[in-house]
């Protein structure tokens, strides 16, 4: 009876194994960290706090966006209140005052193995350092 607990065991742990090494291996060959492997970006937010503000010490004035519609609503009180709805956020800036977004990936190694991908082509300008 112990043997096949052993051996039970044994399988599990080379299972494990075996699937953590997959994806250390996609995520090598893809050029991507494994945590981007297992941990998906979630799609775009619809609800976020935009701003807050403390009224007293048990209430909040809260606004927030929904759907690119802003609601201010106090909470903390006998009853929460919707004090206004319905405000359109300001106007974005013009493009030249918005920061260009950052790479949030950091450095991406280019795959090793892709199909029909190319070396990057070298440049003649010397060793940098």
């Amino acid at each position: 009876m112990q043997s096949y607990i052993f051996w039970t065991l044994l399988l599990v742990v080379l299972g494990l194994a075996s699937a953590g090494i997959a994806v250390f291996l996609r995520a090598y060959l893809n050029g991507t960290s494994p945590s981007s492997v297992l941990f998906r970006q979630k799609g775009e937010r619809r609800l976020e706090v935009v701003d807050h503000a403390s009224i007293d010490s048990r209430r909040k004035l809260l606004l927030i966006r929904r759907d690119g519609v802003e609601h201010l609503v106090m909470t903390g009180g006998p009853v929460d209140v919707v004090i206004e709805t319905g405000i359109t956020p300001p106007a974005a800036p013009p493009q030249a005052e918005i920061a260009p977004p950052r790479d949030r990936a950091g450095f991406r190694r280019p795959p090793m193995f892709a199909r029909g991908s190319q070396p990057p082509p070298e440049s003649d300008s010397g060793p940098q350092f």
